[in-house]
């Protein structure tokens, strides 16, 4: 009898503990989106911070990937911040990212390179003139959201033109890549990561870059037009003119740039004694301005394999 009175007697307390223990991880609080993100949901939930936990929704509130990374791995362990018990608004944590931000570029860009340093569209960020002039990640980037707008084409270049006003108007002109259609993204030419070429280019070189799409420009030709090699915004401007064909003006007054308008006045004796000049012919550069071009008989100007004499170069 004093054996089943002391065995009910441990049945009872090992129970009221068993409660206890689980009021307490009751109350305790739990994840809510990430692994570990418990001591930032227990204050920052759907009625502080809605868009806080809309972070669930992108790659980076991937639970099922093992690499995706918890509150204190961006914003710092932030210990003045969690522990704060006082009144009013706590301290702010290690590293903030609004636009009210008081960390520095480096602290805000170092959070996101602890994870994206491996991949090689990257590997050129330091040195970068985004990075020189302290471009942060999350001025273009906004991780809690559920969509990028910098990461679609159809919304790329209005985070891209938050700063560059001036390719803004010229994308607007009547000839323009297919950027405002959505077919084409800033992207498409520019690493904005970093690049060994000029202007962020992807490649190496303006024409290299060109070349991804252009493919039929490149040659070799039997005759080469040398700007062509050399740099194609000599003659384009890639984001956007009023001429055709995005030039930077029509022919002739392109090609007369840099070619001296060819075709002397034709020569006839009058009187038959001395020589007199007749009326100019059609390669008159006032005859030409009128509505002919160069292009109108040079037509393959990137480069042609026309057999013929040096003054009939790029004939079709």
């Amino acid at each position: 009898m004093k054996l089943l009175r002391k065995l009910l007697t441990w049945c009872v307390a090992v129970g009221a503990l068993t409660c206890a223990a689980s009021a307490l991880a009751a109350d305790a609080p739990q994840d809510l989106v990430l692994k570990g993100d418990a001591a930032c949901t227990a204050c920052h939930d759907d009625s502080d911070g809605p868009e806080l936990l809309a972070i669930g929704k992108t790659r980076h509130g991937t639970t099922a990937d093992t690499r995706t990374p918890s509150c204190t791995n961006c914003h710092g362990p932030s210990k003045d911040h969690l522990g704060y018990k006082g009144s009013g608004k706590p301290p702010k944590p290690d590293v903030t990212f609004g636009a009210k931000s008081t960390s520095t570029a480096d602290a805000r860009n170092g959070a996101c390179q602890d994870c994206h340093t491996k991949d090689s569209k990257r590997s050129h960020w330091e040195g970068s003139t985004h990075q020189a002039r302290d471009v942060t990640c999350a001025a273009c980037h906004k991780v809690h959201v559920a969509k990028d707008k910098v990461r679609d084409k159809a919304t790329q270049a209005e985070v891209c033109y938050a700063c560059h006003k001036e390719q803004r108007t010229l994308a607007n002109k009547p000839s323009h890549h297919p950027v405002a259609e959505g077919k084409m993204a800033c992207s498409d030419c520019h690493n904005v990561h970093g690049s060994t070429g000029p202007s962020l280019m992807k490649r190496n070189s303006v024409t290299e870059t060109c070349y991804t799409c252009h493919m039929e420009k490149r040659g070799p030709f039997v005759h080469n037009h040398q700007p062509v090699a050399e740099d194609c915004s000599t003659c384009h401007n890639p984001h956007g003119t009023t001429a055709e064909n995005l030039l930077k003006t029509r022919a002739p007054f392109l090609c007369n740039s840099c070619h001296t308008p060819h075709g002397p006045i034709q020569p006839s004796l009058a009187n038959g004694t001395a020589p007199a000049l007749t009326a100019p012919g059609w390669w008159n550069p006032s005859v030409i301005t009128q509505g002919k071009s160069c292009v109108s008989c040079h037509a393959q100007i990137h480069g042609s394999n026309n057999p013929t004499s040096a003054g009939q170069r790029f004939f079709r």
